[in-house]
């Protein structure tokens, strides 16, 4: 057997022990690209490999392979790779909970990781991060309060409202307000999404995270609206705000000289491009915020146009510059 193979088994294995309800020839396939008939083959090889797997089918139907995770205690190690790949994540998150809650992943994970081995992990792992360099989140964003993030986390995770303190726009003084909270929106703003029950229409809202000033998981369960789909939800939007009524089709196309590049950027999870004949590309989307929008073709300066919406246009209008030495 191969090393790439070996690797290949090896890390079949540790996804079946590592899934509660084990996998199914379909897991396989998506892991690997590959048909079901050569998931079959791996499948049995690993059966070969580890005699301790078992198949069953769940209610469905499906045949399913699980393998306990004791065969494999002393197969698996942390790698500096994996290691330093989790500080960069770490350090990405900034101050948010979740950053936190890795830092004690992290040390739970070297707790388990035999003195013979640690030593070699962070000579290499240090050597990793130093040519990597430093991980930061650049550029501008608002900061929010570690202790409200945690707190929202823990209701939306227990299906519970939350009770927050929140300063709205225009507004002197913040307001106690009950939330269903359905997730959270991360970028230059970090928002809340959620409902108001006191809100007779019940409608999505989004709350900015540096508004809110305390916020307390409560012991009331809710329902989540059927069939809601945060990731659906953030397309509606280029950026994080959401006005429903101004979601509308948008037609950007850059110049040739700028093409290439634009072609690396992800402007949209539903975007559609089209390479013109003179050079140019067409990108296509709907969505709103069209400030946003605004804000972000202005580094291209005028290597970009606007076809349409006509409203998105007009404000970028006159603001098209020739002079930016470098492309975003």
């Amino acid at each position: 057997m191969s090393f790439s193979k070996a690797d290949d088994l090896l890390d079949l294995a540790t996804m079946t022990a590592a899934r509660r309800y084990g996998v199914t020839l379909d897991d396989v396939a998506e892991r690997y690209d590959c048909s079901r008939r050569t998931a079959q083959r791996i499948l049995t090889a690993l059966d070969r490999r580890f005699p301790e797997l078992r198949s069953d089918f769940d209610p469905e139907g499906r045949k399913r392979w699980r393998l306990p995770s004791a065969p494999l205690r002393e197969l698996l190690t942390l790698t500096p790779d994996e290691l330093a790949a989790l500080d960069l994540g770490i350090a990405a998150l900034g101050d948010a909970s979740e950053a936190k809650l890795l830092r004690q992943l992290r040390e739970k994970i070297l707790a388990l990781v035999p003195r013979s081995q640690a030593a070699r992990i962070d000579t290499d792992h240090a050597a990793l991060l130093e040519a990597q360099g430093l991980a930061a989140r650049p550029g501008p964003y608002l900061a929010s309060d570690p202790t409200v993030d945690a707190a929202i986390s823990r209701a939306i995770k227990a299906g519970t409202l939350v009770a927050i303190l929140y300063r709205s726009r225009g507004k002197g003084e913040a307001e106690l307000k009950k939330v269903e909270p359905y997730g959270v929106l991360l970028g230059i703003r970090r928002y809340l999404v959620g409902i108001d029950t006191e809100d007779p229409q019940r409608r999505l809202r989004l709350y900015r995270a540096e508004a809110i000033e305390e916020a307390r998981p409560l012991n009331e369960a809710f329902e989540r609206e059927p069939g809601f789909d945060l990731q659906g939800f953030a397309a509606r939007a280029f950026g994080t705000y959401q006005d429903p009524e101004e979601i509308e089709e948008v037609v950007w196309r850059f110049r040739p000289e700028a093409a290439d590049h634009a072609r690396s950027f992800r402007f949209h999870p539903l975007q559609e491009m089209e390479d013109q004949p003179d050079g140019s590309l067409i990108v296509r989307f709907r969505a709103c915020g069209q400030l946003e929008m605004c804000w972000h073709l202005y580094a291209w300066g005028d290597k970009v146009e606007v076809l349409a919406p006509e409203t998105l246009r007009r404000l970028c209008e006159g603001h098209r510059r020739a002079d930016f030495p470098a492309l975003p």
